[in-house]
């Protein structure tokens, strides 16, 4: 079967798309100072986490002029006696 639209139908359908429309804008207009806000208080406490974060790293640098030293000084191995046969040799001209 068929069906054909009815004119009041049609309106009403208008009518609610609109209601929609306009509510949704009127809404976002009460809701968005608010979420604005609650973006740009977010968005502080992760700069500052990274500004806290970066001042650490900035504490264990050396200041200029420092003198650091990171590893253990090269310590000499004591030669084993038995490395082997010394051979003599002469230069040939």
């Amino acid at each position: 079967m068929l069906q054909m639209a009815s004119f009041t139908g049609f309106l009403r359908t208008i009518l609610i798309i609109l209601l929609v429309y306009y509510g949704v804008k009127i809404l976002a207009r009460i809701f968005a100072p608010y979420l604005v806000q609650y973006m740009s208080k977010k968005m502080q406490d992760r700069f500052g986490q990274q500004f806290q974060q970066q001042q650490n790293t900035d504490r264990n640098r050396p200041r200029e002029g420092e003198t650091v030293i990171d590893k253990m000084p090269y310590q000499q191995k004591t030669s084993d006696k038995k490395v082997g046969e010394y051979i003599d040799y002469e230069e040939i001209d």
